[in-house]
C-alpha cells in the first residue's frame, strides 16, 4: 500500500511539472512578452493593417487585420489550445482582438502592452 501511494505521488508530481499549459489572458510589457514567446512557443498575430505590418513586425507574426471582414474566420484557423501572442500599434486594437479570442474559447492569450510602439521603444528586434 505504501509503495502504491509513493508511486501515485511521484506520478502526480511528474504530471504536474511537465506539459503545463498556461491559461487565461495576460497583458505584459515587451521584455516579458519576448521572454514568454521564447519559452512558450505559440501563435503570433499582428492585428494592424497590412501597410503597418510591412513597416516592421515581430519575427514569426502573421498579419490578421482586425477590421478585415474575415478576421473572425481567420482566427478559427488557429489552434485554441496553443498560446496566442497578439499585438497592434499601441494596444487598442489588440485589446479588441483579445476579447474576440476570449469569446472564441482560446485557452491562453498574451497581449503586448503598448503594442509595437512599446516594442520599438524597448529596442526589441523587428523584421521587415
Amino acid at each position: 500500500m505504501k509503495k502504491l501511494l509513493y508511486l501515485l505521488l511521484i506520478t502526480f508530481s511528474i504530471a504536474s511539472c511537465t506539459g503545463q499549459q498556461k491559461k487565461g489572458i495576460e497583458l505584459i510589457k515587451p521584455v516579458a512578452f519576448e521572454k514568454e514567446m521564447i519559452s512558450h512557443k505559440g501563435q503570433i498575430i499582428d492585428v494592424r493593417t497590412p501597410k503597418e505590418f510591412q513597416s516592421g513586425y515581430i519575427n514569426g507574426a502573421v498579419n490578421m487585420h482586425i477590421y478585415d471582414k474575415n478576421f473572425s474566420q481567420r482566427l478559427d484557423s488557429l489552434d485554441k489550445t496553443k498560446t496566442v501572442y497578439v499585438y497592434c500599434k499601441a494596444g487598442g486594437r489588440s485589446a479588441e482582438a483579445v476579447e474576440i479570442l476570449k469569446l472564441k474559447g482560446f485557452a491562453h492569450v498574451v497581449e503586448l502592452d503598448g503594442g509595437m510602439d512599446a516594442w520599438n521603444e524597448a529596442g526589441k528586434p523587428v523584421k521587415k
